[in-house]
């Protein structure tokens, strides 16, 4: 009777076992070549996406890269199933700096593209990008204090729109040369546009190459402002962001 017992209990943590087993095997799965979950730490997207933002990013948009997989481990020369992204789309890519650290931006130049920023306003191919002003928004600063930045509706060549934000035209990234995107590669801006590190700083970011694109950012399934500590359950209600839960990200 006791080794009866025995077996079933040993197979019962065997069963256990398989299960967890099987249960990683499929979400390493879907996590590499299907749906990967993403966190937004920093305001270079903002409006578009908020720090405290969780979204879902599809890994099979633009194919596969070894940045699709975990560790970066190099199994994949190139891509693979590739699929071109299109102006407009919100993507994280790894930076070319490293190889490593996990960037999204929205992607503005195409390769062969003309990309140049004079006095705020962005420039295609030597066409100014229309922007409308929808007026200053009140924004929260250090101690509490508040200021004021001005939102716009961007709309760029193929009719893709988006919100984009400027505290003035004269700031730092506001005014560059015209940047030439070589072929294979892409330039990326932040929708916080005097708040973003991107690719208009050549040294840190700069055009990123179709490889390191790891997906294509589609939607938010979590949202939280990070007033209350993850112990403090009983603060969580008020903290949500309930009406960004399962947004589409445009």
């Amino acid at each position: 009777m006791e080794d009866s017992m025995s077996r079933e209990k040993s197979g019962g943590w065997v069963e256990t076992l398989r299960t967890v087993v099987y249960a990683v095997i499929i979400a390493l799965f879907v996590r590499t070549f299907a749906y990967e979950p993403f966190n937004i730490p920093s305001g270079s997207m903002v409006p578009t996406l908020l720090v405290g933002d969780y979204l879902f990013v599809s890994k099979f948009a633009y194919g596969y890269s070894r940045y699709s997989l975990p560790l970066g481990l190099p199994l994949i020369s190139g891509r693979i199933f590739d699929d071109q992204p299109e102006r407009g789309d919100v993507i994280v890519f790894k930076l070319p700096a490293d190889n490593e650290t996990d960037y999204i931006k929205r992607l503005i130049g195409l390769p062969g593209d003309r990309i140049q920023v004079k006095s705020g306003i962005l420039h295609i191919n030597g066409q100014a990008v229309e922007r409308e002003l929808l007026g200053p928004v009140e924004i929260s600063g250090f101690a509490g204090r508040t200021s004021k930045v001005l939102e716009y509706l961007e709309t760029l060549p193929n009719g893709r729109q988006h919100l984009i934000r400027e505290y003035s035209d004269q700031e730092r990234s506001d005014n560059t040369r015209e940047f030439l995107v070589p072929e294979g590669k892409y330039f990326f801006m932040g929708d916080n546009r005097d708040r973003s590190q991107d690719s208009r700083a050549q040294s840190r970011v700069g055009f990123v190459p179709h490889e390191n694109l790891v997906g294509h950012a589609k939607f938010l399934f979590f949202s939280q402002n990070g007033e209350a500590a993850f112990w403090q359950f009983w603060r969580w209600p008020t903290t949500i962001r309930w009406r960004r839960l399962f947004n589409g990200i445009e």
